[in-house]
C-alpha cells in the first residue's frame, strides 16, 4: 500500500510562490506515474501535472504551464510542485497521486489527503 502525505500549502499573495511536497512511502515506485491534482470549492478535481518516478518526462495542464514545475527527489521519495506567479484561480486543495501506466493510459490509484492553497488577489 502506497502512502502519500502532502505539505507546504498556505496563504500567498497573487504573484507569489509556494512549493508543495509529497512524501511517498510504501515501496519502490518505478514505472509509476506521479502527479498533482487540485480541487477548487464547488469544482471538480482537475489534473495539474504529471511525471514518472523514473525518467524525466513531464506534462502540465495548459492553465499552469510555464508557472508550475513538477520535480522529485528519488533519494527522499518526495514529489514536489513548485508554483510561481500564482493567481487567485489557483486557489484549491492540492493532492498528490500515484498511478499505474499502461501504454498511454494512467490509472490513478493512491491519493494524499490534500493541502490547501489560497491565493489572494
Amino acid at each position: 500500500q502506497v502512502q502519500l502525505v502532502e505539505s507546504g500549502g498556505g496563504l500567498v499573495q497573487a504573484g507569489g510562490s509556494l512549493r508543495l511536497s509529497c512524501a511517498v512511502s510504501g515501496s519502490t515506485y518505478s514505472s509509476k506515474a506521479v502527479g498533482w491534482f487540485r480541487q477548487a470549492p464547488g469544482k471538480e478535481r482537475e489534473f495539474v501535472s504529471r511525471m514518472y518516478w523514473t525518467g524525466d518526462s513531464t506534462y502540465y495542464a495548459e492553465s499552469v504551464k510555464g508557472r508550475f514545475t513538477i520535480s522529485r527527489d528519488n533519494l527522499k521519495n518526495t514529489l514536489y510542485l513548485q508554483m510561481d506567479s500564482l493567481k487567485p484561480e489557483d486557489t484549491a486543495v492540492y493532492y498528490c497521486a500515484v498511478g499505474e501506466v499502461s501504454r498511454s493510459t494512467t490509472t490513478w490509484r493512491y491519493w494524499g489527503q490534500g493541502t490547501q492553497v489560497i491565493v489572494n488577489s
